[in-house]
């Protein structure tokens, strides 16, 4: 579970966090083909306001005082409303947040995918005072990124859609179609943007970050100018965190159970399989899940809640079903082209370490020299924030 935002902020102070201001220069290899003629994703962009730098230090007060010193730009922030396709095939309207610096400088443009929410008002396009873009990304959009922090289809413009929670094509696709939305509105109000594109998330966001990534490159050509990717702590590893998750003791908290048995009746649903939760789940799990759906409180180890025949059919592979919708958002084994860091604590008691080591030795093992694993040494899924945010910052302030 994620850390709140006040506890993130107070990390990064506590870190003496120095943000690297991005280069307003031209890098070399940008071009303006970039911007191909293509489908505009726009719908429509509404002004949430606009915060000089005055007001953005006023809005950090007591315990985060110090941040009033991160303050460069003004900014503004807008909600975007834009197209794109959920799960089913179908067209959706979707939104996300845009935080633009008041600078004259060309600027480099980060997307920012944020880690799990269960409320729809931490979603990026709704600004709420906790959400991860009202708080730490204006401070990062003070310091001259331009922020696209994309809601996901099930918050925001699509909430009354069932979020693709841990989907990889779900995600990436909203998360892709918000960039073109982005460069829609970069290309109707002139903004100074360099087209340089670094793309950062933590827990789900780094999963959604790596999903982005992997159709940024296999699928979208030259169209953006993808230069850095940075993931924390994400689920890459399907297959193997599953069985693990299957097969082996877990931490037994209820909040994490939830994010586990999201995952599975998220997949249930999106491939059709359409199972009686008495198929997954022994009495009388199956009949509280059934009643409460994700947000059962159960505090056992999950693979004491499993069925026998269900675990067999997965140890033995003949619940193929299954066991394709799990290996078809795996992301783990192929080969990046862009530079690509991944931050992990070996202490994660939600999003296993294994997930980045088994990713990193997969894309070592096909020539990815260009990929690092930052092991973030005794760091829980909580705590492992702080070096995820200074590392990411530093990695991307050091990419010409």
């Amino acid at each position: 579970m994620l850390l709140k935002i006040e506890s993130i902020v107070t990390l990064l102070l506590a870190g003496c966090l120095v943000l690297i201001a991005p280069s307003g220069c031209r890098q070399n290899g940008e071009s303006d083909s970039l911007l191909p003629v293509s489908t505009r994703t726009l719908v429509s962009s509404t002004l949430i306001g606009e915060y000089s730098t005055n007001q953005l230090r006023n809005r950090f007060s007591g315990a985060l005082a110090p941040l009033q010193f991160f303050i460069r730009y003004g900014i503004k922030a807008y909600r975007l409303e834009y197209t794109t396709t959920n799960t089913d095939g179908k067209s959706v309207k979707a939104s996300g947040a845009l935080l633009v610096p008041v600078a004259q400088a060309a600027l480099p443009l980060l997307s920012m995918q944020h880690g799990t929410i269960t409320s729809d008002s931490d979603a990026p396009s709704n600004f709420g005072s906790g959400s991860e873009a009202y708080t730490y990304g204006s401070v990062f959009a003070s310091q001259g990124y331009i922020i696209a922090a994309p809601d996901y289809i099930g918050y925001g413009a699509s909430k009354d859609l069932p979020h693709t929670y841990e989907h990889r094509n779900g995600l990436a696709t909203a998360s892709l179609d918000m960039l073109r939305a982005t460069r829609d509105f970069l290309a109707d109000q002139q903004v100074n943007w360099d087209k340089r594109l670094f793309i950062a998330g933590y827990s789900e966001g780094g999963y959604a970050t790596l999903s982005l990534q992997k159709k940024l490159e296999e699928e979208t050509g030259n169209e953006f100018n993808l230069v850095a990717s940075s993931c924390g702590a994400g689920a890459y590893d399907k297959p193997a965190f599953m069985k693990q998750i299957i097969n082996n003791e877990t931490a037994g908290v209820d909040y994490i159970n939830r994010l586990y048995l999201w995952v599975l009746l998220t997949y249930d649903r999106i491939y059709g399989l359409n199972r009686p939760m008495t198929y997954y789940f022994k009495e009388p799990y199956a009949s509280q899940i059934k009643a409460q759906g994700k947000d059962a409180s159960i505090n056992v180890s999950l693979n004491k809640l499993f069925t026998d025949s269900f675990r067999q059919a997965i140890n033995n592979g003949t619940d193929k079903e299954f066991l394709a919708a799990v290996q078809d958002n795996d992301i783990h084994d192929w080969k990046p082209n862009t530079r690509t860091q991944l931050y992990h604590g070996d202490a994660d008691e939600i999003v296993l370490y294994l997930n980045s080591a088994n990713t990193y030795q997969a894309m070592q093992k096909r020539g990815a020299t260009n990929v690092e694993l930052k092991t973030m040494k005794g760091a829980t899924h909580a705590t492992g924030i702080l070096e995820f945010i200074t590392g990411t910052y530093a990695f991307f302030g050091s990419v010409q």
